[in-house]
């Protein structure tokens, strides 16, 4: 085969009238590859959103999960007196220390840690929040009753946000 300037014009308009995107001809130990490139689509970037980040609080030092295992160490919670009365006395909220999501036991088939109308003492574990795939155990700082549990099972919590009333004795 001899490489010829018409040959291959011939070889780009059957190219460019079908739907074949490449010719590859060997003759004689001369070889010809001809290929159509593709019209360049027009890419348009996604488009950037951007929100404003909310104000930073400042968390509580030991709110931060530290141990490496399935089961974090308990953390101590935010807890707060208000002036939300249950037969004359005060209610104490427990808040959540860090974002998660709230479990109140320690299975799916185990008893809830605590139950609403149940007495609880310092160091008594409330609920887990599960944040980055450990299970940080939330520990109640006072002694008194649970009055209310605010959040479901397995439901996202905030930073801050209201997890239990508890009447001090």
């Amino acid at each position: 085969m001899k490489t010829d300037l018409n040959y291959i014009k011939k070889l780009l308009k059957i190219l460019e009238s079908g739907e074949i995107n490449e010719i590859e001809i060997e003759e004689e130990g001369t070889r010809v590859r001809v290929v159509k490139s593709k019209p360049q689509e027009a890419v348009q970037a996604p488009q950037m959103i951007t929100y404003a980040a909310p104000p930073m609080q400042q968390a509580p030092q030991a709110a931060a999960p530290v141990a490496a295992s399935p089961t974090a160490p308990a953390v101590k919670t935010d807890e707060k007196k208000e002036n939300i009365s249950a037969g004359g006395k005060d209610l104490i909220e427990v808040r959540s220390p860090i974002v998660g999501t709230f479990y109140r036991a320690p299975s799916p088939n185990a008893d809830p840690y605590v139950a609403v109308g149940q007495q609880v003492s310092k160091g008594n574990i409330l609920c887990i929040i599960e944040a980055m795939k450990l299970m940080n155990e939330i520990e109640c700082e006072y002694e008194g009753k649970i009055t209310k549990i605010l959040v479901e099972n397995a439901q996202p919590v905030e930073y801050n946000q209201v997890l239990f009333l508890v009447e001090p004795n």
